[in-house]
């Protein structure tokens, strides 16, 4: 495995260069996210691209001699590699040769378990694989054509492959826009019985599904091991003053996430687009921090949130346990003076009472406090409150429960329509 790293090239893209041997780590993790094993590692520095390889001549040669000292079987160049530089890469290493973008989507394609995961990770894989089909096999060259002896040339086995592929991703991209319509109507039927929704983004492996799993009792995989799970997951959640909300477990992201990926996963990613709260779980311990957070919120404004980063957005400071005593304090002090962020530990529970908090004090904003009184008997009208709104105080009689309850002004009107008893409101 040979990451390699263009501190100059992230520079002048306006990009703060990653450390190179986290850098080498994190492409570590996602080899090993596949379970292969890891017989060399190297982080190499390029003063310049060569166009036909990407390395350097005397590179090259340098790395052949260890692959076929270690018997290495597949080389993994931490960049974008062109077809034709894997292509020559191969052909001098005399070994399968896969680059970031490649192994993203092995790893996607090993982990997606749901037919809508599987048909976007195929429909991001053929769409990669499209622009890979060079002449590199004997079986590509061209066919002959026609009747008998006279015909012309044909259509050239890579001609016929370049077909197929865009046909079935045509066909996948038609079944992706039905589970985009599906999706729709039901978050219409969500939005009909409304409970608000809550989204979970962060880097790969910052501790989301940990952190679902501990806020809805759920047995979600979640495993120290980059993009752990793929497929979304809706579960509901019950807040400390009684409302219920939605919570959403989404795909992790990475840096450099391949183009093809993020638009074939656009219709899990609507879930983010459609939540009411986006909560942005970081990796508090991770010296990537920061760059993590960035890489993330360039995703989120890719997908048309630029303008709900400043106020629909709580940042969870997650394992906080891994850092020392002091550091932690530090931390725990910022999340403090911060109103939008909470310090927590999703593998111990530290936190999690704070965070449930501030989403409930979040989803409060723009709602109004009413007054209603409801029959005792009414056992409907008295659960929708409960499930709807946040019950800030109540006093029963002999005949009536009076309310006092902080709604949103849609549910308000929702209420009264539903329920048009005669009522002694205040």
């Amino acid at each position: 495995m040979f990451p390699q790293y263009r501190r100059a090239a992230q520079q002048q893209a306006g990009k703060v260069a990653r450390d190179p041997e986290r850098r080498l780590a994190e492409a570590v993790g996602l080899v090993q996210a596949i379970f292969l094993k890891v017989a060399y590692q190297e982080a190499v520095s390029l003063s310049k691209v060569v166009p036909a390889t990407l390395l350097g001549g005397g590179l090259v040669a340098r790395l052949c001699e260890l692959i076929a000292d270690l018997e290495i079987e597949v080389a993994f160049v931490d960049a974008q590699l062109t077809p034709v530089q894997q292509r020559n890469l191969e052909r001098a290493w005399n070994c399968k040769v896969i680059d970031r973008t490649g192994l993203i989507l092995e790893i996607f394609g090993e982990r997606a378990q749901s037919r809508e995961g599987q048909l976007q990770v195929e429909l991001a894989a053929l769409t990669y694989q499209r622009s890979r089909l060079v002449r590199s096999w004997t079986h590509l060259e061209r066919q002959r054509g026609g009747l008998g002896f006279i015909g012309g040339p044909g259509e050239s086995q890579i001609e016929i492959d370049r077909r197929l592929i865009t046909e079935r991703i045509t066909k996948l991209k038609r079944q992706l826009e039905q589970v985009r319509r599906t999706r729709g109507l039901h978050r219409k039927a969500r939005k009909a019985v409304p409970s608000p929704v809550v989204a979970l983004v962060g880097y790969t492996n910052a501790g989301k599904s940990t952190l679902f799993n501990r806020l809805t009792d759920s047995k979600v995989f979640a495993k120290d091991l980059l993009f752990a799970t793929l497929d979304p997951t809706l579960r509901r959640l019950k807040l400390p003053g009684g409302r219920e909300v939605i919570l959403s477990d989404t795909v992790g992201f990475i840096s450099d996430l391949p183009t093809d990926l993020v638009a074939a996963f656009r219709a899990t990613l609507e879930e983010v687009v459609e939540a009411d709260l986006i909560v942005h779980v970081r990796d508090i311990a991770d010296p990537d921090s920061e760059l993590q957070r960035s890489e993330v919120l360039d995703v989120l404004r890719d997908l048309g949130l630029e303008e709900r980063l400043d106020g629909s957005v709580i940042e969870v400071l997650n394992k906080i346990d891994l850092l020392p005593a002091e550091q932690a304090n530090i931390v725990l002090n910022q999340a403090d003076r911060d109103g939008r962020a909470i310090a927590c530990s999703a593998l111990t529970g530290q936190g999690a009472e704070l965070l449930l908090q501030a989403i409930e004090d979040h989803l409060a904003l723009g709602r109004d406090t009413i007054q209603r009184d409801v029959p005792l008997n009414d056992g409907k009208a008295l659960a929708w409150l409960y499930s709807h709104g946040e019950i800030i105080a109540r006093e029963d009689d002999d005949a009536a429960a009076h309310l006092e309850v902080r709604l949103a002004a849609a549910d308000i009107a929702r209420f009264d329509r539903k329920f048009p008893r005669k009522r002694s409101d205040a």
